[in-house]
């Protein structure tokens, strides 16, 4: 008998949520339409709507004709001034800010370009949490409320609770903890890896059939998420993903993590720019070190052409690997690796050509993201907008 209400909980849960992804999927719905949809009673279905639109997940327009025998429907939506998630990023050299609302679809986006490699994790948290306020105090007047906060970082971000961030050799941080260093514990977000975050929003917004994925994207290091079967694989630890630290080279040059010939050492932004040549003069007037690669290599500059050649190889043999090991799908190239594609597919693509050999293999299988930079932080921003979707019970009943 104990478990009884428990289990009617779960069931209302479920239910709600059923209703609140139909909405999401097919309004304009009426509430007879949403019934009819979802195979429950139209009295339960009201029930339901009745709750959404108390926590403030939906809207009910006024009744309109809708050409139909019987009264008049009234159209129900998304609420688009209600619950929003709240991404943040934190990357080598900016840091980043999206709301996004219950569509998922961003409603204030935000980059400071600013230098925070080797800098204190106290100081660069603090700026955080200023542009976090900042961002939140817009969305408020947009008639928003953020319900929760996801923190973009480029490193290892272990499955434990409290805000940890184990390591993140780019920026120089180890073993550090949020709730140490954030100002407000009201809005202190919770951390999780860069590459995971862009893996899920290409997987949620990019129209990705593929149910098994690697993608593995580049800001000043390597990161790779695994999607299997639908879902996102963290490993036993959170550990997993860490391709751009895979040795591609055992006598290689040494790497921030300690290790020698890590893959960052020859397909990371730092080792691309500095074998194409490029001084730091050139890289203080572009700005953009990728958008320079890529005018240069547009434009057929030999040694940047050698450059992105040399690092789609490297990329190619770690991804031989993963390949043989998880047996994807597909191979998805985000981050700044999405705007040099064009230069790095055909030596990434020849050398899983000449290495996959134990399981079908087609370069189709390999593409670039549809989001680029952007899927980091519109994932933090979205995680928030999912958990609502899947348990609208999170949101407060007026």
């Amino acid at each position: 008998m104990e478990n009884g209400p428990a289990s009617q909980q779960d069931v209302r849960r479920q239910n709600l949520a059923l209703v609140l992804g139909t909405v999401r999927a097919h309004s304009p719905l009426s509430r007879a339409d949403v019934a009819a949809r979802v195979g429950l009673t139209r009295p339960a279905v009201s029930s339901l709507v009745d709750e959404l639109i108390e926590r403030g997940a939906l809207t009910e327009a006024p009744a309109t004709a809708s050409g139909r025998v019987g009264r008049p429907g009234r159209a129900l939506a998304l609420n688009d001034h209600g619950p929003a998630g709240l991404g943040l990023e934190i990357g080598a050299t900016h840091l980043g800010a999206c709301v996004v609302d219950l569509r998922g679809e961003p409603r204030l986006w935000r980059r400071v370009e600013q230098v925070n490699a080797d800098r204190p994790a106290g100081q660069v948290l603090a700026e955080a949490a200023a542009l976090s306020a900042e961002v939140e105090t817009e969305a408020t007047a947009l008639g928003l409320y953020v319900k929760g906060r996801i923190l973009a970082v480029p490193g290892v971000v272990p499955n434990a609770p409290g805000g940890l961030v184990e390591r993140v050799p780019n920026l120089g941080w180890h073993g550090v903890r949020l709730a140490d260093h954030w100002p407000d514990p009201d809005t202190l977000p919770e951390p999780e890896n860069e590459a995971n975050l862009g893996a899920l929003a290409e997987y949620w917004n990019a129209g990705q059939p593929a149910e098994t994925v690697v993608h593995v994207s580049a800001e000043t290091g390597i990161g790779a998420a695994l999607i299997i079967d639908g879902r996102l694989f963290r490993g036993a630890r959170g550990f997993a993903g860490e391709l751009g630290h895979i040795p591609v080279q055992p006598d290689g040059p040494g790497c921030a993590c300690g290790a020698r010939g890590c893959l960052e050492q020859f397909a990371g932004k730092a080792a691309v720019l500095r074998q194409a040549g490029l001084a730091q003069h050139d890289l203080a007037q572009a700005g953009d070190p990728v958008a320079l690669l890529a005018e240069r290599a547009g434009a057929g500059h030999a040694p940047t052409l050698r450059a992105l050649d040399h690092a789609g190889r490297a990329l190619g043999l770690a991804l031989a690997s993963a390949v043989e090991l998880i047996d994807p799908d597909s191979l998805v190239l985000g981050g700044a690796y999405t705007e040099l594609a064009d230069w790095l597919l055909p030596s990434v693509r020849a050398e899983l050509a000449a290495r996959v050999t134990v399981r079908p293999w087609t370069p189709q299988a390999l593409r670039p993201s549809a989001l680029g930079r952007r899927g980091p932080l519109l994932g933090a921003a979205q995680t928030t907008v999912r958990r609502i979707m899947a348990d609208p019970t999170l949101l407060p009943a007026d």
